[in-house]
């Protein structure tokens, strides 16, 4: 692992639980983690419930726009997290991977997807703790 680990989180759509993801591990890790988010399938839009409980935190999602995945963002990151895409996420030799099961947050309201948000962030935090990346 590079002296600052990057970590790729990828769900089909990049537009709920990995967007939250990288917003959060952002968030905690400041520049000690480079993050990225890409999607398998990515929609037009970030989800528009994620948009809103994340602003709850003070994180504005509002201007992210949902990115596709590619070969280069797999090669950079040190830790790749899959969250839902399973055999459109390709698997490279050398990487960690770590599938995270979590509800997806498409077509819920806030109330359904702040849990959603938390279960995330408790993640995130217990991530950046086993990089070694906390403050």
């Amino acid at each position: 692992m590079s002296s600052v680990p990057e970590v790729l989180f990828v769900c089909v759509h990049n537009a709920g639980r990995s967007q939250m993801a990288a917003a959060l591990l952002a968030h905690h890790a400041g520049d000690r983690v480079v993050v990225r988010s890409a999607g398998s399938a990515p929609a037009g839009t970030v989800n528009p419930a994620v948009v809103e409980v994340m602003a709850e935190l003070g994180l504005d999602l509002s201007r992210e726009v949902p990115a596709g995945l590619t070969s280069d963002a797999v090669d950079a990151a040190d830790v790749v997290i899959t969250m839902g895409c399973g055999d459109a996420c390709p698997v490279y030799p050398g990487k960690r991977y770590l599938d995270w099961e979590l509800d997806d947050p498409a077509g819920r309201t806030a109330a359904e997807v702040r849990p959603i948000r938390d279960e995330i962030d408790r993640r995130v935090r217990a991530l950046l703790a086993d990089l070694g990346a906390t403050a």
